[in-house]
């Protein structure tokens, strides 16, 4: 087992959190729940095990990282440091793979609904 892609998608996973925790300080609650919370990720996850849970854990994280990816680039405009910047575009490379793998892994396993789900 490679060690590398792991490693990439715990770091992009723990920044996608930062990212939300930042978010839920900068930003008003309610332009906040207009894209989903945690507690409903979870929450859909719940009672599922085996093929289920991975069809719905794949298509929720799909738009964890979307979400992620996307706040990410508004950076390049937005932001004043460039410190801020540089990860920025460090979120959006890591989290653009990683989309790509989950949705690969959906065409592999004949997730066809997966697409259509969103939180």
């Amino acid at each position: 087992m490679e060690t590398k892609p792991l490693l990439y998608g715990l770091i992009g996973f723990f920044i996608g959190g930062l990212i939300v925790a930042v978010a839920a300080n900068t930003f008003d609650k309610a332009e906040l729940q207009d894209t989903g919370s945690m507690d409903q990720m979870t929450s859909s996850l719940e009672g599922k095990k085996g093929d289920d849970y991975d069809r719905v854990f794949i298509a929720e994280m799909i738009q964890h990282h979307q979400d992620a990816v996307d706040m990410a680039k508004l950076s390049s405009a937005n932001a004043k440091h460039d410190e801020v910047k540089q990860l920025s575009k460090g979120i959006i490379d890591a989290q653009e793979k990683e989309i790509t793998t989950m949705k690969q892994w959906q065409v592999n396993w004949g997730y066809k609904d997966s697409m259509k789900m969103s939180h």
